[in-house]
C-alpha cells in the first residue's frame, strides 16, 4: 500500500476495506461525545455490543431454569464450553479436541506446567525471554522453588545483545542449543507485551524439541492477533487470555492448548478436578481420576457460564471473518500506516524525536508499535486529553495498537495528527538528539 498522510488517503482506505463493518459490531468508547481513538486492544479489547444479548439469555436461563440449566435450554451449561471449541481452533491453529476455554491465563499456566515441566537431577532448566511479563517470571520462579531448585540456576533468560531492542532469532536457538543436554522445558510468550515482537515461534519449538526439551507459549499478545498453528508446528502447550484480541471483557476466562501427542501419556502429572473427568463416566462418581482424553481433560472446576457467554460473543466476529487471514492483513496495513507517520514525523523534525521499539519486518509483529521519545509520559498524557488511548509502560514506552477488527485508517491518521501536536506542545526536545 502507498500511504500518504491524508485524511483522504484514510478515508479512502477505509472505504475500500473489507473488513470495515465489523466496527459497527463494537461499542466505541466516547471523548467529548466523538469516538475514542482506540489503541489499546492490546490491553484490553472493546466490547462487542452482542455481549449484553448473549449474557443477558444465559441470565434468564438461569432465572427459567435454575439448577436445570445445566442440562436443559438451548445451550445447557454442562456442555456450553465446547460451542466455543471451533472457534477457537481456528483462531490458534488446532484441533477441536485440543484447546479448551477455562480459568484464567496464569492459573492455566501453573496446572500446564504441573504436567509438562517435569525436571530431574539432569534436566531442570527453563529457558525464557528476557523481561518476560511478571506473571509469567512470578509463575516460573514458584514452579521451579516448588520443585526445590533455586531460580538463579534453573532459569535462563535470553536478552538482547548490547544496543539491541529484540531478539534475534538464532541468538534464541543457540542458547537452546548451547543449555540443550540441561533443558527441560522452553517457555515463551508469542509476543512479547512490551516490545510488540513476534517471535519463530515454528522455529523455537523445534529447536527445544531437538534439544529433548518441552516447548510451552503463552500466546497473551498472539491469541487472535496473529495466525497462529499450534498443531501444525507440534507446539506441547500453550495458553492465552481472551479479554485483549479477543475482545472478552475485563478479566475474561483464558484458553488452553494441550497438544493430542499428549492425550494418552499416563505419565503426566496433573492437578485434576471432577471437570476433567471421562465425561461418559462423570456422574458415576468413583475414586481414581481418568481423564478426559483432550485438552478438556485439564479442565479442574466447572466452567463459569457467564464469562464463556461474553467470550461466546466476541467469536461471533471471528467465525464471521471465518480465518486468522483477512485479520491478518488488515493488521499489517493499519501497523504499517502508523510506523509510516511517526517515521515521517521524524523525517521532518530532523532529530529522531521517536524510536519504535518494536521489529520493522510485518511477520515479526503484530498490531502494535512501541515508541520511545522524550517526555513520553507527557506525550502520552497529551494523547489522553485529546481521546487518544493507547497505553504506558514503564520505563519509557507508549504502546500504540490498532485492531483491525474495530480501528480504522482514518484513527490512525488522526492518532498520528494528535501524536505530531503533542511533540509540538511538549518542550523541549533536544535538538540534534537521534533516539
Amino acid at each position: 500500500m502507498n500511504y500518504q498522510n491524508t485524511l483522504e488517503f484514510a478515508l479512502a482506505a477505509d472505504k475500500n476495506d473489507p473488513l470495515a463493518r465489523f466496527r459497527d459490531q463494537f461499542i466505541i468508547p466516547q471523548h467529548n461525545r466523538q469516538d475514542m481513538i482506540y489503541l489499546c486492544g492490546n490491553s484490553l479489547g472493546l466490547q462487542p455490543k452482542a455481549t449484553a444479548e448473549v449474557i443477558a439469555q444465559q441470565l434468564s436461563n438461569w432465572s427459567k431454569y435454575a439448577v436445570e440449566g445445566w442440562f436443559d435450554g438451548d445451550t445447557p451449561w454442562m456442555f456450553y464450553h465446547k460451542t466455543l471449541t471451533n472457534s477457537l481452533a481456528t483462531i490458534v491453529g488446532a484441533l477441536p479436541a485440543e484447546v479448551v476455554a477455562m480459568n484464567t491465563l496464569t492459573v492455566n499456566l501453573h496446572f500446564l506446567l504441573v504436567s509438562f515441566y517435569k525436571p530431574n537431577q539432569k534436566r531442570f532448566k527453563i529457558i525464557m525471554e528476557g523481561g518476560a511479563f511478571p506473571s509469567d517470571q512470578y509463575a516460573v520462579e514458584s514452579q521451579v522453588r516448588f520443585h526445590g531448585y533455586d531460580p538463579m540456576d534453573a532459569i535462563i533468560e535470553v536478552f538482547p545483545r548490547q544496543g539491541e531492542d529484540t531478539l534475534r532469532t538464532e541468538d534464541i536457538l543457540q542458547r537452546i542449543h548451547e543449555h540443550a543436554d540441561e533443558l527441560a522445558l522452553v517457555l515463551f510468550g508469542g509476543i512479547n507485551y512490551y516490545t510488540g515482537q513476534f517471535y519463530n515461534l515454528q522455529a523455537i519449538t523445534k529447536a527445544g524439541h531437538d534439544a529433548g526439551a518441552i516447548v510451552g507459549f503463552d500466546l497473551a499478545h498472539a491469541a487472535g492477533n496473529v495466525p497462529l498453528r499450534l498443531h501444525d508446528w507440534n507446539v506441547d502447550f500453550a495458553c492465552w487470555c481472551s479479554y485483549k484480541y479477543m475482545n472478552s471483557g475485563p478479566g475474561g476466562i483464558s484458553g488452553a492448548f494441550v497438544h493430542q501427542k499428549h492425550f494418552g501419556d499416563a505419565t503426566l502429572n496433573r492437578f485434576a478436578g471432577w471437570w476433567g473427568y471421562r465425561e461418559d463416566t462423570r456422574f458415576e462418581m468413583k475414586p481414581g481420576f481418568k481423564p478426559q482424553e483432550s485438552a478438556e481433560g485439564w479442565m479442574v472446576s466447572c466452567s463459569p457460564v457467564l464469562l464463556l457467554a461474553a467470550h461466546a460473543a466476541s467469536l461471533k466476529a471471528f467465525a464471521e471473518v471465518g480465518s486468522m487471514q483477512p485479520l491478518r492483513d488488515k493488521s499489517k496495513m493499519l501497523t504499517g500506516y502508523l510506523e509510516f507517520l511517526i517515521r515521517q514525523m521524524n523525517r521532518e523534525r530532523g532529530n529522531g524525536v521517536f524510536k519504535i521499539i518494536t521489529p520493522a519486518d510485518p511477520a515479526q509483529r503484530g498490531a502494535q508499535l512501541s515508541v520511545i521519545c522524550d517526555n513520553g509520559k507527557a506525550i502520552f498524557d497529551y494523547l489522553v486529553k485529546k481521546g487518544v488511548l493507547g497505553d504506558w509502560r514503564e520505563p519509557d514506552v507508549i504502546r500504540l495498537s490498532p485492531v483491525p477488527l474495530y480501528n480504522s485508517f482514518a484513527d490512525v491518521y488522526m492518532a498520528g495528527k494528535i501524536l505530531k501536536e503533542a511533540v509540538s506542545a511538549i518542550q523541549p526536545f533536544p535538538e540534534g538528539r537521534a533516539l
